[in-house]
C-alpha cells in the first residue's frame, strides 16, 4: 500500500503546501524525463502476492500482527485488513530462469511461513477474496494496526461525506452499507507503449485469471474484488458521480504518450487524501545533480488506484519507472500465479513492440468494455479484438494471444521450455473453460445440492481449496468434488 505515515489531522495549510509540492514534483519529473535520468539497462520484474489468514474453521483470522511475528521474515508485510498479509518477492530479471527462480523462492517462503503459522492455528490462503468473508468482518476494528490505513479510511469517508453503499449485480445481488474500506521496469521512452498494451489486455487478463466469485456469502461476478475495491474507495458523493467526476479507482479514459500524462492526471483530477509534505525541494536537488525522492508526488500517486499504476521509485541511488499491474487476484497456486505473470509479461512486450500498436487499432472505450466483460463473465467472456470483432476470450487467447505471449517472453530472454510450461497452463484453462472462479462456484453448487447451507459449502470448498493450493497442481486440473 505504500509508505508508512503517522496518524494526524490535516489543516488547510497542509493541503495547500502539499498541492504546491506535488506541482513542483511534476516539474522535476518532466525535467528528468527530458534528460533521460532513468535506469533501464537491466530491467527487473517483481511480484507482490496478497495472502488471507483463516483459522481451523476456515473463517477469517484477525491476527496478522501475531502471524507476522511468528513468520519473522521481512518479505512478509501487513495489508489493509487484520486477516491479510502480503509477500514481497525480490525483483529479478526474467531471462535465465527468472520464472523458475520466482517459483522456487515463493514456494519455499510460503511453505516455511505455513509451518510457522500452523503452530498458532492459522492457515494462509492465496485467493482473491476470501470466500468466507462476511460483512461483520469488514469493520474499522479489523483494519490493520497501521496509521496509514486508518488515515486513508478516515479521509475517504471525509471526502465522501456519507456512508458507503456497495451494490454489485451478478449471479446474485449484493447491496450493503459499510463504514470502512477494505482494500515490468521500463525506460521512459517505452513506458507509454507498455502501459497502453497493459490496458488493452486487462480484460483478457482478468477473464483468464478470475478467482473471486464470492463476496459476503453471495455469488456475484467472476472477479468480485474489482468492483468491491472500486466502490469501497470511491470518494464521490452521488451528486459528484452524476456530474461526471472521476472515481479514485478507475480504468482510465485515454491512451497515453508518456508516463507524465498519468502523474499529471492524478494531480489535476484528484485532491490529496494524505497531504503530507517533506522538506525536500526537488528542483534544488536536481540543480545540485542529485536524485529527488518526489515524496509528495509518490504519496499522492499511491492514493489513486489505477489497475495499471505508474510508479516512480529509486533503487541503489538511481531512479526507475515501473508499470504496476494490479488486475489479477492471487492464486489459486503458485504455478497459476506465475502463469498469469508470464502471460502478461510476454503479451505486453509483444504488443508494445508491434509496428502498428494495438492502441492505434481499437478505442480506449473498447478496452474498458473488455475489462468489464472479463470481470463479470471470466473465462466465458466475450471481448472485442481488432480485425476479429467480438470473440470468446478463450478462443482469442488460444488462437491469437498465446503465440504473441511466447514471442514476447523470448524477447525477455525466457527459455522456450520455461515459457512453454507456464503458457500451457493458460492454454489449458481456456480449452477447459476452467479457472479459480469456475472451480469455486462449481464446488459450492455441488455441496449445496448435497444439502449444505451456503456458509457450510463455502467453508468446505475453502478447506479443499487450501489442500489443493499446497499441491501446486494448476487449477484447471482440480477435480470438482465436495
Amino acid at each position: 500500500m505504500g509508505a508508512e505515515v503517522e496518524a494526524r489531522q490535516f489543516s488547510r495549510e497542509d493541503r495547500t503546501r502539499h498541492r504546491e509540492k506535488v506541482r513542483r514534483g511534476l516539474d522535476a519529473l518532466a525535467r528528468m524525463l527530458t534528460a533521460s535520468h532513468f535506469d533501464a539497462d537491466r530491467p527487473m520484474t517483481g511480484l507482490e502476492i496478497e495472502l488471507n489468514l483463516v483459522d481451523d474453521d476456515m473463517q477469517p483470522a484477525m491476527r496478522n500482527a501475531e502471524v507476522l511475528e511468528a513468520i519473522a521474515d521481512p518479505a512478509f508485510q501487513t495489508e489493509l485488513g487484520r486477516f491479510n498479509i502480503e509477500i514481497n518477492v525480490a525483483p529479478r530479471q526474467l531471462a535465465e530462469g527468472g520464472f523458475a527462480s520466482f517459483e522456487t523462492s515463493i514456494r519455499r517462503a510460503l511453505n516455511a511461513a505455513e509451518d510457522k503459522v500452523e503452530a498458532v492455528g492459522i492457515h494462509l490462503a492465496m485467493v482473491g477474496i476470501l470466500p468466507t468473508l462476511m460483512p461483520e468482518h469488514a469493520t474499522l476494528d479489523n483494519v490493520s494496526e497501521n496509521p496509514r490505513y486508518s488515515l486513508l479510511d478516515q479521509q475517504v469517508f471525509a471526502a465522501r461525506g456519507e456512508d458507503l453503499e456497495i451494490v454489485i449485480d451478478g449471479v446474485e445481488r449484493l447491496r450493503m452499507t459499510s463504514d470502512t474500506i477494505m482494500h515490468l521496469q521500463v525506460s521512459p521512452d517505452e513506458f507509454a507503449g507498455y502501459w497502453n498494451a497493459a490496458q488493452a489486455v486487462a480484460g483478457v487478463q482478468v477473464a483468464v485469471g478470475a478467482n473471486s466469485p464470492f463476496l459476503f456469502g453471495r455469488e456475484l461476478v467472476a472477479e468480485s474484488r474489482i468492483p468491491l475495491f472500486e466502490q469501497s474507495t470511491d470518494t464521490r458523493a452521488e451528486e459528484l458521480k452524476i456530474q461526471g467526476v472521476r472515481p479514485r479507482v478507475w480504468f482510465g479514459e485515454r491512451w497515453i504518450t508518456s508516463i507524465f500524462d498519468l502523474f499529471e492526471e492524478n494531480s489535476n483530477y484528484f485532491p490529496a487524501l494524505l497531504p503530507i509534505s517533506s522538506e525536500e525541494d526537488p528542483i534544488a536537488v536536481l540543480d545540485a545533480g542529485g536524485v529527488p525522492t518526489l515524496d509528495e508526488l509518490r504519496l499522492h500517486n499511491g492514493t489513486v488506484y489505477r489497475w495499471n499504476r505508474p510508479v516512480y521509485d529509486i533503487s541503489g541511488g538511481s531512479p526507475h519507472l515501473r508499470v504496476e499491474n494490479r488486475v489479477l487476484p492471487a492464486g489459486p497456486t503458485v504455478v497459476d500465479t506465475l502463469a498469469n505473470a508470464a502471460f502478461f509479461a510476454g503479451l505486453v512486450r509483444a504488443l508494445a513492440s508491434q509496428d502498428r500498436p494495438i492502441w492505434t487499432q481499437m478505442s480506449f472505450q473498447a478496452a474498458n468494455e473488455n475489462f468489464i466483460s472479463g470481470i463479470r463473465h471470466g473465462i466465458n467472456a466475450d471481448v472485442y479484438w481488432p480485425r476479429i470483432g467480438q470473440v470468446k476470450v478463450a478462443e482469442l487467447v488460444v488462437r491469437r494471444l498465446l503465440p504473441m505471449a511466447a514471442a514476447g517472453l523470448a524477447e525477455w530472454g525466457v527459455s522456450d521450455a520455461e515459457s512453454g510450461r507456464l503458457l500451457d497452463v493458460i492454454e489449458q484453462r481456456c480449452l477447459r473453460a476452467a479457472n479459480g472462479a469456475t472451480w469455486q462456484t462449481a464446488v459450492v453448487s455441488r455441496r449445496e445440492q448435497a444439502g449444505e447451507s451456503r456458509s457450510e459449502a463455502l467453508s468446505g470448498m475453502l478447506r479443499t481449496y487450501l489442500e489443493l493450493m499446497h499441491t501446486n497442481v494448476p487449477v484447471h486440473l482440480w477435480e470438482i468434488a465436495p
